[in-house]
């Protein structure tokens, strides 16, 4: 007889703790249904603070780096030319690919 209400409070205690999940997952589906707003940014004619505010893993230091390229070297005519800026590699520029405009 202890077994059996043993293992109807764990049941119910299963039953509880999935109920209660199942309500906060559906709070968070509903919570995502809003619209999400792609920003872009040419690096051609942004400055430092706006590369570093839309590109992911490029900070002041980078954004820096690249206005000074192009300072330097003119216009990227491609965005694979980002790799030539110090440090910046493949994976940024395949991560913000979306995001780059010339």
């Amino acid at each position: 007889m202890k077994r059996i209400r043993t293992m109807l409070a764990c049941v119910c205690a299963v039953i509880l703790l999935g109920v209660g999940t199942t309500a906060l997952v559906f709070a968070e589906v509903k919570a995502g249904s809003e619209k999400t707003v792609v920003v872009t940014v040419n690096i051609n004619k942004a400055d430092a603070k706006e590369l570093a505010a839309v590109l992911h893993n490029i900070g002041e230091a980078k954004a820096e780096a690249i206005v000074k390229y192009r300072d330097e070297h003119g216009p990227f005519t491609s965005k694979e030319q980002l790799l030539n800026v110090k440090g910046i590699g493949v994976g940024t520029v395949k991560k913000n690919e979306a995001l780059i405009t010339l």
